[in-house]
């Protein structure tokens, strides 16, 4: 993995809204979200979700590191992780800690600081030994954490705002594009125009077709709207993910079948995955 153009995402969390463990979560994993993306040798990691915990512990034998974590948004699943990356508390480390849908009514820190404190949890963000700062920006913004690396933003549809993003490095791209809620036969313009002609797009596929009239409002989308947004952007490969956790392995094993029926290459996100675009 030492090669410095090497580009990939590996999925340390790909349930969505509360993290489930169980037999019957075996295959996909019952962890929330979390990816870790490595660009040569920067690394991003995007969203803190239960899955951070265990990618902090196989980053735990490296460093010094230096690592951006890019936050979709502020709901617990996507957070509730952070307090137990183990990086995170290593002086020798350097974290940046970035979140597009806040500014200006709110900053980072103090949602973090509101999160991280009694009777909530029983210590703040100032516990981190690691060199830590929080960056707010306005999705929409183009941010460059590191050489040759660019992430393109957008604001998505999803209750206290989100925010996608595509990686651009070494000419390819990688497209994460969670929480977010489509209207029926109205693709999304801001999806549409962050991942035109990518060649991977990580999608919120919480729902069905079939389910999704029951959650409108509830901030979420469905692998088959993820199809139509691949064909109307020319995205090579579509990955489902934010899995509800209601749907266990058979169910994700269906809707495997169902999407590449569908449009032939698309990935069920699970734990432990690693593509390359």
């Amino acid at each position: 993995m030492g090669d410095d153009r090497d580009f990939y995402v590996k999925f340390w969390g790909v349930r969505g809204s509360i993290a489930c463990p169980g037999p019957e979560h075996q295959r996909y994993g019952g962890n929330t979200s979390c990816l870790e993306v490595r660009c040569g040798e920067h690394l991003l990691v995007f969203d803190s979700g239960t899955g951070i915990r265990y990618l902090g512990d196989s980053l735990s034998q490296d460093g010094p590191l230096s690592l951006d974590l890019f936050l979709t948004h502020t709901h617990h699943d996507h957070i509730v992780g952070l307090p137990f990356f183990g990086p995170i508390f290593e002086e020798k480390n350097r974290i940046q800690v970035w979140a597009g849908h806040l500014a200006p009514d709110m900053t980072l820190t103090g949602v973090l600081c509101q999160f991280m404190k009694a009777p909530l949890f029983p210590v703040p963000p100032q516990v981190f030994g690691a060199d830590v700062t929080f960056k707010d920006f306005k999705a929409g913004e183009t941010v460059t954490p590191g050489p040759g690396v660019t992430l393109r933003t957008a604001a998505l549809n999803h209750p206290n705002g989100a925010t996608g993003y595509r990686v651009e490095f070494d000419g390819r791209s990688i497209c994460y594009v969670t929480d977010t809620e489509h209207v029926p036969g109205e693709p999304d313009e801001n999806v549409l125009g962050l991942i035109d002609g990518a060649d991977i797009m990580i999608y919120d596929s919480t729902y069905t077709d079939d389910e999704f009239p029951r959650y409108v409002s509830w901030g979420h989308s469905t692998w088959q709207e993820g199809v139509r947004l691949c064909d109307r952007a020319g995205v090579k490969r579509l990955v489902i993910f934010h899995h509800d956790p209601a749907h266990d392995d058979d169910f994700m094993d269906e809707v495997a079948e169902a999407a590449e029926a569908r449009r032939p290459g698309t990935t069920v996100a699970r734990e432990g995955l690693v593509l390359r675009p």
